[in-house]
């Protein structure tokens, strides 16, 4: 179930909060009794500090919490996220009196922090619940968390149960639930279609490629089109990886997660635009009919693509999807995969990358970022590298050689599938939590979608 606030009550446990400036004075207005035994044990306001306060019976009275320094809640956002996995069972009420930001802050890293991927546990565990704040719009912060959790869910779920079917089922529930229209592209039909790339990197796999497409809004309102990368597992293809670095490859479907999760979030919303959720799903296997190095493909595009790595399959995979959203040039574009091991290397697992050559939505979505607490780093289409992605065989190479700017080279393939589209911005996603952050659980992560959700929302709704 999707984290939501609780209701206003009398029983609630008030939720004291106080910095290492304000942690003396705090105290001092304690009953000595409150006082005497913060002070053991050593409160003093610092972040992620936390003491039960009892009542003469032994009854849970208050929480006196700390919120750390400026400095500090600038190294590790959402404070008090931790409390919903501490606290005893409950609901939980926040001090009235603070300043709509901060409790912005921390209502929506409560919710982010209450999720639990509990699919294949027998106890589903709960969560301390907070009350609503008067200064936050619940509203607006549970259709963010109910998103994050939607693509968490989608992320952490094993191969086994997210192949492209499920995938598939995944979307068209979604569809349902928003009176969306789904049309989908299966088999050789890709091919007849002409989404020879999509059908190219799936088609070893028992469960067949296929382009998802969902529609929702009115005809006539800004055209906003999401696309995500689908590689439900991803082996390397003949291009086998290591099992090292195949363990975590459940996740390679992370982009499509992170798009569907916005789509939600748009659709929830009411946003007023006609939205467009494009994802390939494929999964990259391993058998007789395997595309293969040195294969050459021809694109929706028509550009021929020389393949030199079989695991640099999800811009393939793309390509053919950006191709055709670019076909009816939408007013902003958004792609999102998990797509390059060097931007977790330029940047690491928390910081995802953007990629765009619109300046101003690269300052929005800079600001945007920061607004909603979900860091995003802008870097370039950097053009002097388009060199590196031209091989000698055919128009473009999806894996060029020496592995500088991995991430860049990459974002580069993209662009050459988008002609049209003066609104448009690639997301080099990780889409996992390697260890548990506040609001951060450890698992599926949802990266960029806050802030992407921020900047449609005022472009368009004017909120």
């Amino acid at each position: 179930m999707p984290a939501r606030f609780a209701d206003a009550s009398d029983h609630a446990v008030p939720v004291v909060t106080a910095t290492p400036q304000t942690f003396e004075t705090v105290l001092a207005n304690l009953p000595d009794a409150h006082r005497v035994w913060a002070e053991s044990q050593g409160f003093s306001g610092g972040l992620g500090q936390f003491v039960l306060l009892p009542d003469a019976s032994g009854n849970l009275l208050q929480v006196l919490a700390g919120l750390g320094s400026e400095a500090d809640r600038r190294r590790g956002r959402f404070p008090l996220a931790g409390l919903s996995r501490s606290l005893p069972d409950g609901d939980y009420a926040l001090d009235p009196t603070l300043s709509g930001e901060l409790a912005n802050e921390i209502s929506l890293g409560w919710l982010l922090d209450s999720y639990r991927f509990d699919a294949f546990k027998a106890a589903k565990p709960a969560a301390a619940q907070l009350v609503r704040h008067q200064s936050v719009d619940a509203g607006r912060l549970e259709l963010l968390a109910a998103g994050a959790e939607k693509t968490c869910d989608l992320i952490n779920l094993p191969a086994s149960h997210m192949g492209p079917d499920a995938l598939e089922d995944a979307v068209r529930t979604l569809a349902n639930d928003h009176g969306a229209q789904l049309s989908v592209t299966k088999g050789d039909a890709l091919l007849e279609q002409n989404f020879p790339m999509i059908h190219a990197v799936g088609r070893a796999s028992d469960q067949a490629p296929r382009l998802l497409d969902l529609t929702w809004g009115a005809q006539d309102a800004p055209k906003v089109t999401l696309v995500g990368k689908g590689v439900c597992f991803d082996t390397g293809g003949l291009n086998i990886k290591p099992s090292g670095s195949m363990g975590l490859m459940k996740k390679d479907m992370g982009g499509s997660a992170t798009a569907i999760g916005l789509a939600q979030m748009i659709m929830q919303a009411g946003l007023p635009v006609r939205l467009r959720l494009l994802v390939p799903a494929v999964e990259n296997s391993i058998s007789a009919g395997a595309f293969r190095p040195q294969d050459v493909l021809i694109s929706r595009k028509g550009l021929s693509v020389e393949v030199n790595n079989t695991d640099a399959e999800g811009r393939l995979v793309l390509a053919d999807a950006l191709a055709l959203a670019d076909e009816e040039t939408p007013d902003l574009m958004l792609c999102m995969a998990t797509l390059t091991g060097a931007a977790r290397v330029a940047l690491g697992a928390d910081v995802p990358p953007f990629f765009t050559d619109d300046d101003q939505l690269a300052t929005d979505l800079s600001a945007a970022a920061k607004r909603t607490w979900d860091p995003l780093w802008r870097l370039p289409f950097w053009d002097p590298y388009e060199t590196l992605i031209e091989p000698d065989v055919a128009d473009i190479d999806n894996a060029p050689k020496g592995g500088m700017a991995g991430a860049i080279t990459a974002a580069l393939f993209l662009r050459r599938f988008v002609d049209n589209t003066a609104h448009f911005a690639h997301f080099d996603l990780y889409g996992w939590t390697p260890s548990a952050l506040p609001g951060r659980p450890k698992g599926g992560a949802a990266q960029g979608a806050r802030a992407m959700f921020d900047v449609i929302t005022h472009r368009f709704a004017g909120d």
